[in-house]
């Protein structure tokens, strides 16, 4: 429940299909093709070879069984409107790193590691998560047990893969593994590598005089040093295939949200979801070996045993899969209720500071069960397409009390980065002085923490010339 939970709709349709080949029990049915309960004296009881008693009311009668276990209706409200949503395209980029795996001798565990990791590399080429976040997803999401220096080794693997860099935490590592692609006896190799190993906040903050003097060099072995370190690719990936030829990924979103005059209206996207439905055959399998009960082998009995298996496994998947619609649902529809201005009228300004508590005090849901919802999930609405986990942010008080979310705030310091003087650009210092003034709290410290997480350079190297 909880893997089927965190998977987006395109993973979803992926897993129902896996299920429905290996459980034959499990089918896909239409609307009207309902399941009929047999006949009264089929219900008998019938004793397995282990001697334990059971009988087919334990797992075919409708009393015990909701029709919604049965029968699972995964229609979109207006399936013209979800047509639209294009379908998921694979990343080149990826398969050319997954096709140099092949080439690689690695153990069947070695392999799984391997695609893992790269199923969390980014088109620039980046492994942007942490080493030990991954392994912790191996073992609860994949019951894989492992630990960071096996998957460091596995990581060197990958960081071997063309193109050079691929694999990298940061753009040091980046740098350095393509830096020592090259030759090392070259003397300007070597002193490129040795500024991005050893001088690297210096060289990004553009501070030559201290390598000159720390290195004891002079300018021209710089600058050629430098020619060096502008010749490698800061974004490994998109080297990989001109832009234009790229496959395009496009997103498949989980909910649909229209504004039908003032009234948000929200449904499951569920266009490539099959009904689903147990398969008639089996069950008039049961009602024959019951009938035949004093005649039955123990080749007949083991049938009995595996067919009842699957019907439970059919029956549990049938009812997570409608438990998962239901607490997505409930999920998304309370985070809409706590951004209903947002939602009305797109307006970034009126998202309101939410975290992940709000919304499981509001539907009463376990804190870790809306992460899983929040995670990987995607809304479609009249102003654009959004992952949830653009609504959620931190909040900050103002001069006057009133309670504003971080992302406002990021976004009024961008729109005045935007518009500063070029010549002259604005200090975090500076910034934080013109947002008090607008009745903003806050630091210079928190500014700096807010402009690099929108990857804005500070304002010496935002300076032109």
């Amino acid at each position: 429940m909880i893997k089927l939970l965190e998977i987006p709709a395109m993973q979803l349709e992926q897993r129902i299909k896996k299920e429905l080949e290996e459980n034959p029990v499990l089918e896909e049915g239409d609307e009207g093709d309902q399941y009929e309960e047999p006949e009264e004296d089929t219900r008998e009881e019938e004793t397995d070879q282990d001697g334990e008693e059971f009988t087919l009311d334990d797992y075919l009668n409708d009393e015990d069984i909701p029709s919604y276990r049965l029968h699972t209706s995964n229609t979109s409200r207006d399936d013209n409107k979800s047509a639209e949503i294009p379908f998921s395209a694979g990343s080149s980029f990826h398969e050319h790193l997954k096709s140099q795996l092949g080439m690689q001798v690695l153990s069947e565990r070695e392999q799984m590691l391997a695609e893992y990791i790269l199923g969390n590399i980014d088109e620039d080429g980046y492994l942007r998560r942490k080493i030990s976040a991954i392994a912790d997803d191996l073992a609860f999401s994949q019951n894989i047990l492992t630990n960071e220096e096996e998957l460091e080794e596995i990581l060197r693997i990958i960081q071997d893969l063309d193109p050079p860099g691929v694999g990298a935490r940061d753009l040091q590592e980046c740098l350095l593994l393509q830096i020592m692609e090259k030759d090392q006896n070259d003397p300007r190799v070597a002193l490129a590598r040795q500024i991005l190993k050893y001088h690297f906040q210096e060289f990004t903050k553009k501070h030559y005089e201290k390598i000159l003097n720390r290195l004891n060099i002079n300018e021209e072995q710089l600058k050629d040093a430098m020619e060096e370190i502008l010749k490698l690719n800061p974004k490994p990936g998109s080297s990989f295939s001109d832009p234009m030829n790229r496959s395009v990924q496009h997103i498949i979103p989980d909910f649909i949200l229209e504004n039908k005059d003032g009234e948000l209206q929200l449904s499951l996207n569920a266009r490539n979801v099959p009904e689903l439905r147990l398969n008639r055959s089996y069950t008039e399998m049961l009602e024959h070996y019951q009938k035949s009960k004093d005649r039955s082998t123990r080749e007949q009995k083991d049938a009995i045993t595996f067919v009842k298996q699957k019907l439970d496994s059919a029956r549990w998947f049938i009812d997570a899969i409608k438990q998962r619609q239901h607490t997505l649902m409930l999920t998304m529809q309370a985070i809409i209720d706590y951004q209903r201005e947002y939602f009305l009228e797109g307006d970034e300004t009126k998202l309101r500071p939410m975290i992940l508590k709000d919304i499981a005090e509001k539907t009463h849901l376990d804190i870790s069960t809306i992460s899983r919802v929040a995670n990987s999930k995607y809304i479609q609405t009249h102003f654009g397409i959004f992952p949830l986990k653009y609504f959620f942010s931190e909040g900050m008080q103002t001069d006057s009390g009133e309670e504003v979310s971080t992302r406002e705030i990021k976004s009024i310091l961008k729109d005045f980065i935007e518009k500063e003087d070029k010549k002259n650009p604005l200090t975090d210092e500076r910034l934080a002085e013109i947002l008090r003034k607008k009745g903003y709290l806050i630091a210079r410290r928190t500014v700096a923490k807010y402009r690099e997480q929108m990857h804005i350079p500070v304002a010496r190297l935002r300076k032109e010339i």
